[in-house]
């Protein structure tokens, strides 16, 4: 049996990162004290141990979604987090949300689906110059339409289908990703800081969520797992026609 990787997660690391500064002690949630360490200032501290323990699971989850092709869909609309979150999710080819969540894209998906196929096909029209027909003020409510289905839905245009999994950065200011994936019996891997409730998560990953370089720290982490799984795809062996492999 395969033993599990620790992808390489230091403790000190995380440390220099940030991953273990909390909330004030005043907003933490009771469903987090497993994975607290102590209170410094009146801030509480996550125990960075339980932190690598928790995230190499996670990563093994990850990697085991993309080995499979299945699909992940990373979800960032917090300020700090959208720029990296876009940016990783288009290194390791995912889908992704950094702007607004929209209600319903999980459990209203046949709509979504409808909205994602009149916008590929507004964009099919405008590469093949079908545009050009009409004028200049037709043309250009045909752009504004086009930027603004850009906005609400350019990170999830190739979903042709559920998401196998989410990832969350935040799972307060994105909890309407959570429960919609909940609903739809989406595995959810997200960030829990010390003011979430970490069972909302299948894969919870008890870490700082608003420090820039603590989530840069997990996407790091997460695009090596991905881009390594992908790496290790075994090509399917050549038959000789008789039922076996070639030699």
């Amino acid at each position: 049996m395969k033993k599990k990787d620790d992808f390489g997660l230091d403790v000190e690391e995380m440390a220099k990162a940030g991953l273990h500064f909390g909330h004030r002690s005043s907003r933490v949630h009771p469903k987090m004290a497993p994975f607290l360490f102590g209170v410094r200032n009146a801030v509480h501290l996550i125990d960075l141990e339980k932190t690598k323990e928790k995230f190499a699971k996670a990563l093994n989850f990850i990697q085991q979604v993309i080995s499979e092709n299945k699909s992940l869909l990373l979800v960032g609309t917090k300020v700090q987090a959208k720029d990296l979150a876009k940016e990783m999710a288009k290194e390791c080819g995912l889908p992704y949300v950094v702007d607004r969540w929209l209600g319903g894209t999980f459990t209203n998906f046949d709509i979504i689906r409808k909205r994602l196929d009149h916008f590929k096909e507004l964009e099919k029209k405008k590469r093949e110059g079908e545009f050009e027909k009409y004028t200049k003020k037709e043309r250009a409510l045909f752009d504004k339409e086009l930027r603004d289905l850009e906005t609400k839905f350019g990170g999830i245009k190739t979903l042709g289908k559920l998401p196998d999994a989410i990832l969350v950065l935040d799972m307060k200011k994105d909890a309407l990703a959570v429960k919609e994936a909940r609903m739809k019996s989406i595995k959810v891997v997200g960030v829990v800081d010390t003011n979430c409730d970490p069972t909302l998560a299948d894969y919870p990953i008890p870490a700082n969520d608003d420090a820039i370089s603590s989530i840069r720290y997990i996407l790091d982490k997460v695009k090596e797992a991905i881009l390594k799984s992908k790496s290790e795809v075994r090509p399917q062996p050549i038959s000789n026609g008789l039922g076996r492999p070639a030699l």
